[in-house]
């Protein structure tokens, strides 16, 4: 899931920012409360991972993602000045990169100025008849209006339609529920061959027969110093049927007694496993800086 070329998308940030600072705190309230009124995100389907976050409140977080735009100085300054995102980031062999809304209020016609100004940019009317525009250099299409820009970073330069497909990404059942007083929460289709093969390098092989992934990542305070946020993550593994669950919860109590030197899981064994049904709900140790970069393995195998 690793975004490279950061040239690809510094243009739009560019011109995105006349946007973004000036808009206003707005739309949605929180990440929990949109994803428990909706049973679709506004993504188009097919994507590895949907993550979904309160921009400001896990500003940290976000910044650790596997993600070279980050690093973008452009980027940097359009954080500052969002409040809420939701992203699609797409496995290899698909057409699409990445894909992402976010919500304020967007002075629309000032974008449409600097659109118009840049010649790398042209505007092109997608199939459902709705304008959007599209950088063929940035491999970018954007659309926007006065309360939410829609983006589609692709792989080849051709324009693409920004606008999901209706009616979008449907939410795994839970999925809102989980999220409550969630900084940061994601899912993640089909893990179960990734976590397998860090499992193996950890010295445990075990088939990790897990069909989703739930991830939140909550605040846990200050370090004893003061000096460094402290998270935690909750880990909610979906198995086929509470059979598969319990004995992957056994499995991993067994393994836990042996393996003391793979950092990746001790995180994952600090706590007992607790099953719910078909759920295996893992809590992890406290998370600094350095431990969290190891759970977004799990997320940069994608």
């Amino acid at each position: 899931m690793v975004c490279k070329n950061p040239k690809n998308i510094s243009l739009f940030c560019v011109i995105f920012l006349s946007a973004v600072f000036f808009s206003c705190q707005s739309l949605p309230k929180a990440p929990q409360a949109f994803l428990q009124e909706s049973r679709f995100v506004p993504l188009d389907t097919g994507a590895s991972v949907y993550i979904f976050s309160n921009v400001k409140q896990a500003r940290q977080i976000i910044e650790l993602l596997p993600i070279e735009e980050l690093k973008d100085r452009q980027i940097r300054r359009m954080l500052d000045r969002t409040d809420f995102v939701a992203a699609a980031f797409f496995p290899p062999g698909s057409a699409k990169r990445f894909q992402l809304v976010t919500w304020g209020n967007y002075p629309s016609s000032r974008i449409r100025i600097a659109f118009r100004s840049n010649k790398n940019w042209k505007e092109r009317t997608a199939a459902d008849g709705y304008k959007y525009w599209h950088s063929a250099p940035d491999k970018l299409s954007i659309k926007l209006s006065s309360r939410q820009v829609f983006v589609l970073a692709s792989l080849n330069d051709s324009p693409s339609d920004p606008v999901y497909r209706n009616p979008g990404a449907q939410i795994p059942e839970g999925f809102g529920d989980f999220g409550q007083a969630a900084l940061l929460s994601c899912w993640i289709e089909n893990p179960g061959p990734a976590i397998s093969r860090l499992m193996n390098e950890a010295g445990v092989p075990l088939r990790f027969p897990v069909q989703k992934l739930f991830i939140n990542f909550l605040s846990a305070g200050k370090s004893t110093a003061g000096s460094e946020n402290i998270y935690e993550a909750v880990l909610r593994f979906q198995f086929d049927n509470p059979s598969q669950a319990r004995g992957m919860a056994a499995l991993l109590n067994l393994a836990s007694g042996f393996v003391s030197d793979d950092q990746f899981f001790m995180l994952l064994t600090a706590n007992p496993p607790v099953q719910n049904g078909n759920n295996l709900d893992i809590k992890t140790a406290p998370l600094g800086i350095k431990e969290l970069s190891l759970l977004f393995e799990i997320i940069s195998l994608y």
